[in-house]
């Protein structure tokens, strides 16, 4: 069937004609916010040792705690956020967010201890949930037929401030000769990104009629259940954010491993972080529009493959600059990974009901983001940091079978809601 061009849809909602606007907003501010978070990511570890922490496995494994312990926290607030959302706006969700992150990011600079700095991490997810909530938002104005591309370049700003964020923050570090200076600098720059967000996005909401609505969750799950595929998709995800997270805590550590502890070492770890970042920002606004085409499913079959075969090396590498170009490698594919996933997700149910669903579905990605680290830092503990490549590689590979298996392609073509 020949593709309606993109210039002449067949029906267009009031909202649509601005949805451009709003998405290129969002890909801005969602730069912004990923990149002010990730200037922390190669900066946790070595913040340990000041707050009293002085063996390598109790790094190891409190680097995998602290970093999971805000996406454990959010994974059981996010489906109450997500329902928030599609009553109040998804705009008052990024608004919520984005102060919660702030706040509690400065709190973590002020820590003398490691209690209080896990404290702070874990309070902070309850009111997580920027990234899902700006999914909703996108999904919820642009066009059926280019949910895709939408999501593909939302995914691209979130990528590219993980490429720049670890690198200007390992750099601050060194500059300033400080672990602290970036906590507050990551304030700062959310509350920044929370002007912007109230702003310049504009959200198209109209809220919902139906307000003798059930307040029990038990609809909202029968609504993941009960729509082919969702269940599956639930599961992608957590298994995807599992296998990628697994690795976050240890790439520093590894990093050492690998050059020792030069006086650059936290830029060096910072490039080690971007770089997958980087691939990301090459690949994955070509496979968001290639899902439109060609199908989310076989896109997110080819995303799946290509990151098995392709962390698969990282096991035995021995050397700095074959690591950086192995997580290269590895993110030409994982970036495609939770855009197609997402866009699957978002064609499968209505727009009033996606701030419902985008908070459920991430429950899972937090849960991955959880758990993941959390497994890096024991398996890095327990049995050394190469056998954290080996259980990302399993995992990649278990969820490319799941996929194969339980995930339907879309059997017809965009539908554009009135």
């Amino acid at each position: 069937m020949t593709e309606t061009p993109d210039h002449n849809p067949p029906t267009i909602r009031a909202s649509d004609s601005g949805w451009q606007r709003t998405l290129w907003a969002m890909v801005g501010i969602q730069f912004i916010m990923t990149a002010s978070i990730s200037f922390l990511s190669p900066i946790i570890p070595l913040m340990l040792p000041q707050l009293g922490v002085n063996t390598t496995e109790g790094v190891d494994l409190w680097a995998g705690i602290i970093t999971g312990s805000t996406s454990f926290v959010a994974a059981f607030a996010s489906p109450i956020w997500g329902r928030v959302a599609d009553k109040h706006g998804r705009k008052l969700s990024l608004v919520r967010s984005s102060l919660a992150i702030g706040v509690f990011t400065a709190v973590m600079g002020l820590a003398t201890n490691v209690w209080w700095f896990f404290g702070a991490r874990a309070v902070m997810g309850a009111f997580a949930g920027f990234s899902s909530s700006a999914i909703a938002l996108v999904a919820s104005q642009v066009p059926e037929r280019r949910l895709g591309y939408a999501l593909g370049w939302l995914s691209t700003g979130q990528l590219v401030g993980s490429l720049f964020g670890p690198v200007l923050g390992g750099l601050l570090a060194d500059a300033t000769g400080s672990y602290r200076v970036p906590f507050f600098c990551t304030g700062a720059i959310t509350l920044a990104a929370l002007a912007l967000v109230w702003a310049i996005v504009h959200e198209d909401f109209t809220p919902p009629t139906n307000t003798r609505r059930s307040k029990s969750l038990f609809p909202d799950l029968r609504l993941l259940t009960g729509t082919a595929g969702l269940s599956a998709l639930f599961l992608v995800l957590l298994m995807a954010q599992f296998s990628v997270r697994t690795v976050q805590p240890v790439v520093t550590l590894f990093v050492q491993d690998l050059v020792g502890s030069p006086p650059e070492i936290a830029t060096l770890s910072g490039i080690a972080f971007s770089v997958t970042g980087l691939a990301d920002l090459v690949s994955s606004p070509f496979l968001g529009k290639r899902s439109d085409i060609i199908g989310y499913r076989k896109v997110l079959l080819i995303c799946l493959l290509g990151a098995t075969l392709t962390s698969a090396p990282q096991i035995f590498v021995g050397s700095y600059w074959a690591f950086v170009a192995e997580r290269f490698a590895v993110g030409l594919f994982i970036g495609g990974i939770l855009p197609t996933a997402n866009a699957l997700i978002g064609r499968s149910v209505s727009r009033e009901n996606r701030g419902t669903i985008y908070g459920m579905t991430a429950s899972a990605t937090f849960l991955g983001n959880s758990l993941g680290p959390l497994t890096g830092g024991g398996v890095a503990a327990l049995l050394g940091i190469r056998w954290v490549f080996v259980v990302t590689t399993v995992l990649l590979a278990a969820n490319l079978v799941w996929v194969w298996f339980t995930v339907p392609e879309l059997k017809e073509q965009p539908v554009v809601v009135e």
